[in-house]
């Protein structure tokens, strides 16, 4: 990680000073970098001896970031990772052109690797997360939104870079195509755990723990899923205290919801299918040969489950 970083910095210089203020900022915020790790893992799991899992897994963080900067600005967000957004900090506009920035900074990287397999897979990867923005956005203050149109936007805003990161992280160290699938199920799986954990602690989290403010889906009108589990199994006039929230994006209420996600099972609900995401992840690696980075990646899928931030 080390070196990734070093990649990183190396890499955000832009002869805009703007764009290098930026940049710095939301990379420097620092942040879990699981994408980054899964490359750096699955490559080095399959014994992999070079340079470019470091190039790989920097490009895996600014597309990344990319849509960190272009999500707070579509979701109005103030807070994250324990700090203010660079749309607080610097406005939309400029938040979103460094987004595009970065952007463009990872498919230059990606030349370099020299490999239209790596280029197909994150090219592919980048216009999925793009179209799961759109689902979501569909999707914002709409209380009938089902568990499976939810699940879809999790596969392709989330799930989909953890996917791309596993994928080539195996493809550059040789594995075969069973082999690349595996690995690419296992960051599907992985992502899709974390998305949903996600979702239990913006309501049982801590703002200082999470670095984001607690209830900010439901001031977005993001129907997650402990919010569908409720619309689907609460009684008369929780759904109807839901449906109002979702539509309006009424956090006023957020104790009378979290009361009622509580003592509905909703977060069990979630945090269940969580573990059984994890689960999947782990038996998709069944086959890796045993090794350090094989047991790191599977204390990862417990790690997605366990954390509270």
């Amino acid at each position: 990680m080390a070196a990734v970083n070093q990649v990183i910095r190396s890499k955000l210089h832009s002869d805009v000073a703007l764009v290098n203020q930026i940049a710095e900022y939301i990379i420097s915020a620092g942040g879990k970098r699981i994408r980054p790790v899964l490359v750096l893992l699955v490559a080095n799991a399959y014994s992999y001896r070079g340079q470019h899992h470091h190039e790989l897994a920097a490009i895996v963080e600014f597309i990344h970031t990319a849509t960190l900067l272009h999500d707070d600005v579509v979701d109005e967000s103030s807070l994250r990772r324990g700090r203010q957004t660079a749309n607080a900090m610097f406005g939309n506009a400029a938040s979103v052109l460094v987004g595009d920035f970065l952007y463009s900074r990872a498919f230059q990287m990606m030349v370099s690797i020299n490999s239209m397999r790596v280029m197909e897979i994150l090219a592919d990867a980048t216009n999925v997360i793009a179209e799961g923005e759109v689902l979501q956005l569909i999707n914002m203050h709409d209380p009938d939104v089902t568990e499976e149109r939810y699940l879809q936007v999790i596969r392709s805003k989330t799930a989909k870079l953890f996917e791309a990161a596993a994928q080539v992280g195996a493809l550059i160290a040789g594995a075969n195509e069973t082999q690349i699938d595996a690995a690419g199920e296992y960051g599907r799986s992985i992502g899709t755990a974390f998305q949903l954990i996600d979702d239990v602690l913006d309501y049982s989290g801590n703002a200082n723990d999470i670095g984001k403010n607690v209830g900010d889906d439901l001031r977005e009108g993001k129907p997650t899923l402990p919010l569908i589990y409720l619309m689907k199994n609460g009684n008369p006039e929780q759904k109807e205290l839901v449906r109002t929230c979702i539509e309006q994006g009424d956090e006023s209420k957020f104790d009378e919801i979290l009361s009622a996600i509580t003592s509905s099972g909703a977060l069990e609900y979630t945090k269940n299918e969580a573990i059984a995401a994890a689960q999947r992840a782990s038996a998709a690696i069944a086959d890796l040969p045993e090794s350090q980075y094989k047991q790191a990646l599977l204390a990862l899928s417990k790690f997605a489950v366990d954390r509270n931030y």
